[in-house]
């Protein structure tokens, strides 16, 4: 491979799979995402969306090549490293709830992250504890697999459906504002290391739920005031409603000052207790799996409002035991407390480590 060697394998999916990599000359740990050239499309957008941008709230860049490995082309994505793992496994780590000084300081550079996308008419489509990854100076937005320009409307609609906002349950559209509400369940998530929507459970339910029934995600009674108002202003129906990242930067839960980072890790990041950490979601909430239902019809016709109705008082649901082999595996690093990310579900440079 040149100037790079694979090593161990950080997630699995479907069509990719994340590892890290060291650099043959100087010894510098990132991670490559890879999946087979003939099947690298939607690999390839995601490195010319990561490639055209740089935040200090978004996992660097750092190239892209293809390899020839046991006899296939595979086409390589590069990333920067992220060694603490995601938001969602630290909260688990920590009895499914962290500290609300260190939800406070991540939702600040989460939103910070959010600011920057959509300052490029970028969104994310698929933020969740998943997708956040955190490093030596906090946490980062990763797994671009489901951004897309706003202004692109060949883009299926995505994500996962647990953290959807209801216009995109209902396929209507996937804006900027979508993006707010997503922040909002996984804040609620960081609180509660649960899903936002944690009685419901299949995904035609779950988008149904979101779409029509009038419901926000039920905000955890014992959060500060402060961060219960910031929460609502995400969590409204209403995209146009909704605080944009701007607005929200302001707001005293996240605008006031939080503990420093080191801090915050140290509380927070400390290594997983086994090989395999817990999985937090079922594979049919995963974003990669919904990209394949809403791509199939046969599978998934959620996005016009008559067709949801029809599947949701039918009694015939899939089995979606099925979809078993498109789940990320999670798995500790070599060094102990390292992780990698990946991508629709979470690595190092992204995250693939969750899907």
């Amino acid at each position: 491979m040149g100037w790079w060697q694979r090593g161990h394998t950080i997630g699995r999916g479907s069509s990719a799979t994340v590892s890290t990599a060291t650099c043959c000359a100087g010894g510098a740990v990132f991670a490559v995402k890879s999946a087979e050239l003939s099947r690298s499309e939607s690999l390839k957008r995601e490195q010319k969306i990561l490639s055209s941008v740089s935040s200090p709230y978004v996992v660097a860049y750092k190239g892209c090549d293809v390899t020839m490995e046991n006899n296939k082309l595979l086409f390589n994505l590069f990333m920067e490293h992220m060694p603490f793992g995601t938001v969602a496994q630290a909260t688990c780590r920590h009895g499914g709830r962290l500290e609300e000084v260190a939800m406070a300081r991540y939702t600040r550079q989460i939103v910070q992250g959010l600011e920057y996308l959509h300052s490029k008419e970028l969104v994310h489509c698929d933020i969740k504890g998943a997708n956040i990854l955190i490093g030596e100076d906090g946490v980062k937005i990763g797994d671009l697999g489901c951004a897309k320009s706003v202004v692109d409307s060949t883009v299926v609609i995505g994500g996962t459906p647990m953290f959807m906002a209801p216009e995109v349950a209902r396929g209507e559209e996937q804006g900027c504002a979508s993006d707010i509400w997503s922040l909002g369940c996984t804040v609620v998530e960081m609180a509660t290391g649960d899903a936002p929507w944690p009685n419901v459970e299949d995904p035609f339910s779950v988008l149904y739920h979101i779409a029509y029934s009038g419901e926000v995600p039920e905000i955890p009674c014992f959060l500060s005031e402060e961060a219960k108002d910031f929460l609502g202003k995400c969590l409204r129906r209403n995209p146009q409603e909704r605080w944009n990242a701007s607005e929200l930067l302001k707001h005293p839960f996240i605008g006031k000052s939080c503990s420093n980072n080191k801090e915050v890790l140290e509380s927070n990041s400390s290594s997983p207790t086994s090989v395999l950490e817990p999985c937090f979601w079922s594979s049919v909430e995963e974003s990669e799996s919904v990209g394949d239902l809403i791509n199939n019809p046969r599978k998934f016709e959620l996005l016009a409002a008559g067709r949801v109705r029809m599947l949701a008082l039918s009694s015939g649901l899939p089995c979606w035991a099925q979809h078993d082999d498109e789940n990320w595996i999670t798995a500790r690093g070599n060094g102990g407390k390292g992780f990698g990310n990946g991508g629709s579900g979470t690595a190092s440079a992204s995250h693939e480590l969750s899907h």
